[in-house]
């Protein structure tokens, strides 16, 4: 298997960048576009807890958007083969002193051909910590 193949990487960060793009716009139909509709599909939020797909578009309907001032630091894309891909990153944004944390675990399930190349978010985890660099 080859590890970061570069045009799977661009294909990954490209489908994340989308999901980053719909999550700061509360681009709720995007967002579940991009997470497997699945009942084994995961995610661990900073204060809840979905599985399966339906959980996590009706946690959609009534969460909170993120803040506008996110910004995205140290963000890792590391692909597997042509089908596999773990995205982390970490955010800070002006709502909170602490630092955000995010892992994503990506699959190629759709076809290829649609928007997001076939890339699906398959689970997720999201947390905060106090920020050990002091938002560096």
């Amino acid at each position: 298997m080859e590890v970061n193949r570069p045009e799977v990487v661009a294909q990954v960060a490209a489908a994340f960048a989308e999901y980053e793009r719909a999550l700061v716009d509360n681009d709720i139909g995007a967002m579940n576009a991009l997470f497997w509709d699945a009942p084994e599909t995961v995610r661990y939020g900073i204060a809840e807890v979905q599985h399966g797909g339906a959980q996590i578009r009706a946690w959609r309907q009534t969460c909170e958007p993120v803040p506008r001032s996110r910004r995205l630091r140290h963000t890792v894309v590391t692909t597997f083969g042509t089908g596999h891909a773990t995205v982390s990153t970490e955010f800070t944004s002006a709502a909170t002193p602490l630092l955000g944390r995010q892992m994503q675990t990506w699959a190629r399930i759709g076809a290829p051909a649609d928007a997001t190349g076939g890339w699906k978010i398959v689970a997720a985890h999201v947390s905060l910590i106090p920020d050990p660099g002091g938002g560096a």
